[in-house]
């Protein structure tokens, strides 16, 4: 089996990245390499990191941009796979390296990519986002270049042809995902391949992250619009499918407030990223990063493999 080289972004990761490692060590892959991109953490991300079998390569935060963070990290790695996961995230089940890997032993398939759910601390809306970009099925021959960092695999060889797009602002994953198709590789969505993807974002971090997304997305696809009509019937639209799902849930009173002002944010921040003319530089990269369809109705397929037990110690970097 090639070797697998885990690539983990992090700043200020002491809360989660604890969990994410120790996940990673009760996997049914033994001994990937674990490679930690630190962007200039002052919490004990490193001292947690440390207790694990990780090696840490630092990135300055006048250097970060997140193509930039993963090209440093994949450079330094062994592994022919390079399994990409955010430092927030960790899997739920101990063969998700074996489930998300498994793709590429087709030799037509660039890139994979897995389910991801929300935990308690995500905004409703993004538990919305989840299901419907990532749903109950897999598709390991997907009809569109879609692919996502926070969980993932790409081949290092064909990162050497084409690294990570160093100047965006964001989604240099679909980007590289755009690339492996234009190539004809194919591209896998593995549904087993499961994290769990934290977020406690206020309002404005919401905003922050559409809208450096839009000034990438506008960077790959300069004839691409998204105008005030565009945002308009985009909140209302998703407004209105995040309530009836709340509804359903028997919590609108609950999640009222937060479904509307969320996907205010979100398509906000889309419409005036579209806009923004203005200097793309590591002023604009470190400003954002320091601090920074329809629902489907498929349930989940059960599964024969035991979650992984989580012990609270261990997540807060006590060793097993």
């Amino acid at each position: 089996m090639n070797r697998i080289s885990i690539i983990i972004r992090a700043f200020n990761e002491e809360e989660h990245i604890g969990r994410l490692l120790t996940g990673i060590m009760k996997q049914t892959v033994e001994d990937p390499e674990i490679i930690l991109v630190d962007s200039g953490s002052t919490d004990a991300t490193r001292a947690i990191a440390s207790q694990f079998p990780v090696r840490i390569v630092e990135i300055t935060p006048e250097e970060f941009t997140f193509g930039r963070s993963l090209n440093h990290g994949i450079e330094s790695a062994t592994g022919e796979w390079i399994v990409i996961i955010s430092a927030h995230c960790y899997p739920v089940y101990p063969d998700w390296l074996e489930q998300l890997t498994a793709p590429l032993h087709d030799q037509n398939t660039a890139a994979a990519y897995g389910k991801q759910r929300g935990g308690e601390s995500n905004h409703f809306s993004e538990h919305q986002f989840f299901q419907t970009y990532f749903p109950e099925e897999s598709d390991l021959n997907q009809s569109h270049p879609y692919l996502h960092n926070a969980n993932s695999v790409i081949r290092k060889s064909l990162w050497e042809q084409h690294p990570f797009d160093e100047q965006l602002t964001g989604i240099e994953d679909i980007a590289w995902g755009s690339w492996a198709f234009s190539q004809g590789y194919s591209i896998a969505y593995v549904a087993e391949a499961e994290i769990i993807h934290l977020h406690e974002e206020t309002f404005q971090q919401v905003y922050n992250r559409y809208r450096r997304e839009a000034i990438a997305m506008k960077q790959i696809l300069p004839e691409s619009k998204f105008g005030f009509k565009d945002f308009l019937s985009h909140w209302l639209r998703k407004t209105y499918s995040d309530l009836t799902a709340a509804v359903k849930e028997g919590g609108l009173a609950r999640h009222l407030a937060g479904v509307i002002s969320f996907r205010f944010c979100q398509y906000w921040g889309t419409f005036r990223g579209y806009r923004y003319s203005g200097k793309i530089d590591s002023h604009l990269h470190h400003q954002f990063y320091y601090p920074p369809s329809l629902l489907s109705e498929r349930k989940p397929g059960s599964r024969k493999i035991q979650p992984i037990a989580y012990d609270q110690k261990v997540e807060n970097g006590g060793g097993e």
